[in-house]
């Protein structure tokens, strides 16, 4: 599917264009506002609002807020509405890090011992996706590119075969969340190199490179998001 446009493509305001399915361009148009802080942690979301903002009716809206509640995005409160998810904790950070040091790398070496030319080529697509800059939106350029990166990470842990893994990560909505941290090109660019890395391991089925590689990946990241703390 086709991301959604919108009318103002430096805000991320405007109306909707109905190109493709309404509730998940009014989706996008969401998730790409809280990735890149337009729509600030912890503060309310008025359905009545973005109805006027995109111009569309009040279900759509509360599809996709629904939607995003379940990503962990957003949260609802009874009789008070909606409100967008509060920034992670420091010591989430360094739990949601932890974890991923402890499992992503073993889930690599896996993957890549299990590596064949069909599932390189999904892994290569993915990362392919991630490194295009189409259209004028960055928002929504970020938000895809979080969204990719999540997809990118949890078919590397379908390929290590071990669906506990899979499912303790993908629980955690873990790339939603640290993307959320800082809305900077240096977070894409970079890991943009070190996804390349990984895809070369992977390339040699080479299960000790692709963990190191892995492992220089969260750590890297992990280093880059840091500075949202000061």
């Amino acid at each position: 599917m086709q991301p959604v446009s919108l009318s103002n493509n430096e805000t991320g305001a405007g109306r909707i264009q109905r190109a493709s399915s309404l509730a998940e361009d009014v989706y996008e148009a969401i998730f790409a506002q809280l990735m890149s802080l337009k729509i600030a942690p912890g503060s309310r979301i008025t359905v009545d609002n973005l109805v006027k903002e995109f111009d569309v009716s009040h279900t759509p809206i509360r599809e996709a807020l629904g939607r995003l509640e379940g990503e962990g995005l957003v949260l609802k409160t009874h009789l008070i509405g909606y409100r967008a998810a509060p920034q992670i904790t420091r010591r989430r950070f360094d739990e949601l890090y932890e974890m991923r040091l402890l499992l992503e790398p073993h889930g690599a070496a896996k993957a890549a011992a299990a590596m064949d030319e069909a599932k390189l080529g999904t892994l290569l697509e993915a990362a392919g996706v991630m490194s295009r800059r189409e259209g004028k939106d960055e928002r929504l350029r970020y938000s895809n590119f979080a969204r990719q990166d999540a997809i990118f990470h949890d078919k590397i842990m379908e390929y290590a075969e071990n669906e506990l893994i899979r499912e303790t990560l993908g629980h955690q909505h873990t790339h939603f969340h640290i993307f959320r941290l800082m809305y900077h090109s240096r977070v894409t660019a970079e890991a943009l190199d070190e996804h390349e890395a990984i895809l070369a391991a992977f390339g040699s089925a080479d299960p000790d490179a692709a963990a190191k590689a892995m492992r220089a990946h969260i750590e890297h990241s992990r280093d880059r998001l840091l500075p949202a703390f000061d």
